[in-house]
């Protein structure tokens, strides 16, 4: 791919990692995997690629199985972590495969080793990628039971000196209350990690938000379903919710 060096001097952030809720790809049947949806979340990615953006993407496994409540309901936990991972590797493989079909060169990468599969993740190799254009799709969590999906996104984004962390989600931003039950919901346009540990806002777990606090990485919250806001925020519109310091 040519990227234009005129184009890639219009993006604010130049390497941002996405972190994707499982639920994202089952779309609108809420379980499993829509094809549709993931060739929507394929194009958006592949137009933030094309402006010379260096994306690295976290997806959860919600849409198949998720541990901590898989764990509650009588499934051992570390068990039931390790088939959230597993999860997640399913869902790797069809998003690297859709954003090839995009004419993107993707890569999913394995925080622990499955074979011949999905390589396995490792620092160096992806910072090398990146810098070669490559999107990485990074699955298996930290590679560790009793650690969410948003710690993953977390600790990647600070191993591999991402500029922001991105939350995809539904709904465009973070509320004082659930948006979709409450009409007088107030949407916040900045917080702080502080208010968003100290008042238990449905940003990301807490690790998570400790881990972007400490590396000093920005959170943006927005809702992926507008086509065009991925783009959008990389070249510095202010969408959604942002936690800083």
């Amino acid at each position: 791919m040519i990227i234009n060096p005129m184009t890639v001097r219009k993006l604010v952030y130049h390497r941002a990692l996405v972190k994707l809720s499982g639920e994202m790809l089952a779309g609108p049947q809420g379980f499993g995997i829509d094809r549709k949806t993931l060739r929507y979340l394929a194009q958006e990615v592949a137009s933030a690629r094309g402006l010379g953006g260096q994306i690295v993407v976290v997806p959860g496994g919600g849409n198949i199985i998720r541990g901590a409540k898989a764990g509650g309901e009588g499934v051992d936990r570390v068990t039931a972590d390790y088939a959230g991972m597993i999860a997640t590797l399913i869902n790797s493989l069809l998003l690297a495969d859709a954003l090839c079909q995009a004419g993107i060169t993707a890569r999913a990468l394995s925080a622990f080793p499955v074979g011949e599969i999905v390589e396995p993740y490792r620092r160096d190799q992806a910072l090398a990628r990146l810098e070669r254009g490559e999107v990485l799709i990074l699955a298996g969590g930290t590679g560790s039971p009793m650690l969410s999906t948003d710690t993953a996104g977390a600790l990647r984004a600070r191993e591999l000196s991402c500029e922001i962390l991105l939350k995809g989600t539904k709904v465009d931003g973070v509320y004082d209350a659930d948006p979709m039950k409450f009409k007088d919901a107030k949407r916040f346009e900045e917080l702080t990690y502080k208010k968003v540990m100290g008042e238990g806002l449905q940003v990301m777990d807490l690790a998570a938000v400790a881990l972007c606090e400490e590396g000093e990485i920005p959170v943006r919250v927005f809702n992926l379903w507008k086509k065009g806001n991925l783009v959008r925020i990389l070249q510095g519109e202010k969408i959604g919710t942002l936690v800083r310091k």
